[in-house]
């Protein structure tokens, strides 16, 4: 046999019969629209209809039968699954019928069956496409109508009972997935809607109960299981105001991820996402220029240090987004670094896209990169950064954190590269750890070298992002899951938070700012309380606060303050186009004593020295050392002064 010859499919026994039930029973429909728009004509008086209207209408029958399957073959009334039967099936269904009640008239009228002396009254014909209209619809969306009915009645004794928050056009589409759906087991009980004007109309057959003040009543009275929030316009002020209500019914909450899920048409039970504690927080998403970054982003070769951490991978998504010439990903743990490659391969195939394991801390390697590639931008995101593991592995972070970052920012100061971008925090402000001393030694590095080369050297500084690597978020889940407790440092801790998404545009917004030397402050909004943040995440997880989860409190960790600072008081506040972007002024210090003080931080480092913050504290004068003060000795001026060929390099230099 030719493999290139059409398979045969074999014969559907089921499908022939469905089809020939329907034909018939379309014959009978047309034969009683028929009978029924001649009686109502005469009002059901039989013996009133004159038989030279009656004789041509019985004998054009088998003419306007066989017409009228032909034109309900052509509109796929006998192909279609009426199981799942929308506006497009009844659309053809009306359409059909209406042209079967003009084949009517056509026929009636030129075609004079049987002698006929006179047209047959007008009425008929519109009454005959009403009947046939209903006929038809009865047949191809009764079925529909008892599958959901058994549906209902099958999952009333194991079904999940639901309350819809919006009585708009999302949670229409949601209520009507649900009720059609043959495989959920959701039952919604009842809509909420702070509307007055839809309080006690229906959707979908479901009551609108009241406003937002009913909620919790009502989720006692239902016996609500879960609660779906389908309101993607609103405001996040909104949001938060209906969250803070529903997490105290004890039930699971979910919700649409955001207006362009409506837009695009994408709103169904498949995009509803459980609540997270990001949308407790109350504050409108960050608005950023995207013409801008594309602007300096589009075309060029961009590099990102720790990219497969969580704020590098995402600045590595959103970089990818903006159409780089060329996009670098370096980090050291092969693991993360294979994670973002696979997924930037697959959502921009045509990305170039080069993905390198190594550290910031070979300088031999750091070198050939920047050789090798020559990259025009630098996201430097790569450092420790978890606090508690640093006070313990305090040489670790100055090895890593300073001289990484000095490495890396030689590197690129010496191939011409034109914008350096390092990721700060707001730990560097009056520190009280050696994660966030490290971190203000780096901001006083990239200052420095931005006097000396035509790079344009800047830091970014934001505190705590939602979701990364080592924040609260994620081992609150995972003390949650294990059935607890919760534990919280201390009741009063706060931090300033924000998102990954929101905190990386702002940061690539900042280097489109980048004039060289300056420290970007974010503005995170207002600070949040860890203990809220805790109770929030229980109650979300349906879970009572103190008697399903309890909440312990540990103590301060080593290093650890009870809030966070995002600008030194000498520094000050410059305003930018972005009113959540902020430009520290810079504090003046003496460049000599520096790199001495640097020369002595190395050494002590490499040498493991147990007086390694007693170094860092001579450099960073507002960091707070506790414990034990140890003595360092000063050194006398003929140290050899650690400068890694800051001056060897005079065709980089700024004029």
């Amino acid at each position: 046999m030719a493999t290139d010859k059409k398979e045969k499919q074999p014969f559907n026994v089921k499908k022939f019969y469905r089809r020939t039930a329907l034909i018939i029973y379309d014959i009978l429909s047309v034969i009683l629209a028929s009978a029924l728009a001649i009686l109502v004509r005469y009002e059901l008086q039989i013996d009133n209809i004159p038989e030279y209207f009656l004789m041509p209408i019985i004998r054009s029958l088998p003419l306007i039968i066989a017409v009228t399957l032909v034109i309900f073959w052509i509109f796929r009334l006998y192909h279609s699954l009426w199981a799942f039967a929308g506006e497009t099936e009844l659309q053809n269904l009306v359409i059909a019928c209406i042209l079967s009640g003009v084949s009517n008239v056509v026929i009636l009228r030129f075609f004079r069956f049987g002698g006929q002396t006179q047209a047959v009254p007008n009425s008929y014909y519109f009454l005959y496409t009403f009947f046939l209209i209903a006929c038809i619809f009865a047949s191809r969306f009764s079925y529909r109508f008892f599958r959901s009915l058994k549906h209902r009645n099958e999952n009333r004794n194991n079904s999940i009972s639901v309350m819809v928050i919006g009585a708009g056009e999302a949670a229409n589409v949601i209520i009507k997935e649900i009720l059609v759906s043959h495989f959920s087991t959701m039952v919604i009980k009842c809509i909420i809607d702070d509307d007055k004007g839809k309080w006690g109309r229906f959707i979908q057959g479901i009551k609108v109960v009241g406003g937002r003040e009913r909620i919790i009543e009502c989720a006692e009275l239902y016996d609500i299981d879960e609660i779906i929030v389908a309101m993607p316009s609103i405001s996040r002020q909104e949001m938060k105001a209906i969250l803070d209500i529903c997490k105290e019914t004890k039930c699971k909450i979910r919700t649409l991820p955001g207006m362009y899920q409506l837009v695009n048409g994408e709103v169904n039970v498949s995009k509803l996402r459980d609540v997270e504690v990001e949308d407790l927080l109350g504050r409108e998403p960050v608005q950023i220029d995207i013409d801008e970054i594309a602007g300096y982003v589009s075309g060029k070769t961009v590099l990102v240090t720790g990219g497969g951490g969580s704020i590098g991978s995402e600045l590595c998504r959103q970089i990818a987004r903006h159409a780089p010439g060329r996009l670098i990903i370096v980090d050291v743990y092969e693991n993360n670094a294979y994670d973002i490659q696979q997924e930037l391969r697959a959502e921009h195939p045509d990305l170039k896209l080069d993905v390198l394991i190594a550290s910031i801390r070979n300088t031999s390697r750091m070198n050939w990169i920047f050789e090798h590639y020559r990259p025009d931008i630098v996201y430097h995101a790569a450092a420790h950064k978890h606090v508690p593991l640093m006070e313990d592995s305090p040489c670790e972070a100055i090895k890593n954190n300073v001289f990484g970052t000095w490495k890396t920012a030689m590197a690129a100061a010496a191939n011409g590269t034109e914008r350096f971008v390092m990721i700060s925090t707001d730990k560097a402000v009056n520190p009280t750890n050696i994660m966030g001393a490290s971190k203000r030694i780096c901001e006083m590095i990239i200052q420095t070298l931005n006097r000396h080369y035509e790079t344009n050297f800047v830091a970014v500084r934001f505190g705590n992002v939602l979701g990364s690597n080592g924040s609260v978020i994620p081992l609150f889940k995972r003390q949650i899951a294990a059935g607890g407790p919760v534990t919280v440092t201390d009741p009063n801790i706060i931090r300033y938070f924000m998102t990954i998404p929101e905190a990386v545009s702002l940061v690539l917004q900042a280097g489109a700012y980048a004039k060289g030397g300056e420290i970007f402050v974010l503005d995170m909004g207002e600070p949040v309380r860890i203990l809220d943040l805790a109770e929030n995440l229980i109650k979300l997880s349906g879970y009572r606060v103190g008697e399903d989860i309890r909440i312990e409190f540990t103590g301060l960790r080593p290093g650890e303050k009870l809030y966070e600072e995002m600008l030194m008081s000498e520094e000050g506040l410059k305003e930018t186009a972005n009113r959540q972007i902020h430009i520290g002024q810079p504090i003046q210090f003496d460049e000599e004593q520096f790199f001495v003080q640097l020369n002595r931080l190395k050494a002590a480092a490499e040498s493991e020295s147990p007086d390694i913050r007693e170094y860092v504290r001579k450099i960073v004068p507002t960091y707070t050392v506790k414990g034990n003060q140890n003595h360092v000795h000063e050194q006398d001026s003929t140290d050899t002064v650690f400068t890694e060929g800051l001056a060897l390099q005079p065709d980089h230099a700024r004029g």
